[in-house]
């Protein structure tokens, strides 16, 4: 090629690239100015759902707090026609309405359930006995009619108004308000020695598996050898992961407590 052909043809390539520069550039402002259109109409529109989920809780908070108000209402009124008092059960269905997943039952534990946890309790065994989520204190009613002193009771509660109901109706007990999942931390130095017994209430279903095995673990550091874990659950497997160190035994469903409930107890081989 001479050399007039190859300074026309770098010509042409410049013109070309410089055209191509110009239309890059043009589709780079285009773009750029579409980018901030979405920002802008991204940004109202989050508003937007903000303020319609904003509007869509209060209105549903103001439904809820009408619907437990008439709840209430309705409770009081059976109370009335009937002559007696349900004030553990209206606590326990207001707690789990309000927190499920930190609240075990949904109603306080039946008398045959309560028995049958404190049966697996020998209160001939020396040390303390520790529950775990006694919320109105059924099972620790059952315990101390098993034979246990209430000064041997160490109760584990989350909820304030349960530890303020339970420090009333057992004030020879110890009340621990706090996160029974952190058992270790809890009661770290307050065990003068080893628990003869803990006995659980904890809705361990609601909780990951590494946390339910932790805190059996914790527990049994600071029980006596071979002495009872004792929980209940709703669901039919047992709620502890099954490990060859540990001995599991499951009595016969408990019908009489509603929803049926099975109580499973634990001990370290």
């Amino acid at each position: 090629m001479s050399l007039p052909a190859l300074e026309l043809l770098e010509r042409k390539f410049e013109k070309q690239k410089r055209l191509f520069e110009l239309k890059t550039d043009a589709l780079g402002r285009e773009i750029e100015r579409h980018i901030q259109i979405f920002e802008r109409k991204k940004g109202a529109f989050e508003r937007k759902i903000e303020e319609q989920f904003e509007s869509h809780r209060r209105r549903f908070e103001q439904r809820f707090e009408t619907h437990k108000k008439k709840f209430e209402i309705h409770i009081r009124r059976f109370e009335q026609r009937n002559g007696i008092r349900l004030d553990d059960e209206v606590r326990f269905i207001r707690t789990w309405i309000e927190k499920p997943l930190t609240t075990g039952a949904v109603a306080p534990s039946s008398r045959a359930l309560a028995r049958t946890m404190a049966a697996y309790v020998d209160p001939a065994r020396p040390g303390p006995v520790s529950e775990l989520g006694p919320g109105t204190g059924p099972v620790t009613e059952a315990l101390v009619a098993q034979g246990v002193d209430p000064s041997r009771l160490v109760l584990v509660e989350f909820d304030p108004i349960f530890c303020r109901l339970l420090r009333n109706r057992y004030p020879e007990a110890t009340v621990v308000q706090g996160d029974a999942y952190s058992l270790k931390r809890l009661l770290a130095g307050l065990l003068q020695q080893p628990a003869a017994a803990v006995v659980s209430g904890l809705p361990l279903q609601t909780k990951p598996f590494r946390q339910r095995t932790r805190l059996i673990d914790e527990a049994f550091e600071m029980m006596a050898p071979n002495a009872p874990f004792v929980q209940f659950t709703y669901a039919m497997v047992t709620p502890i992961p099954k490990r060859p160190e540990v001995a599991a035994h499951a009595p016969e469903l408990i019908w009489q407590n509603l929803p049926p409930a099975r109580v499973w107890v634990y001990r370290k081989n």
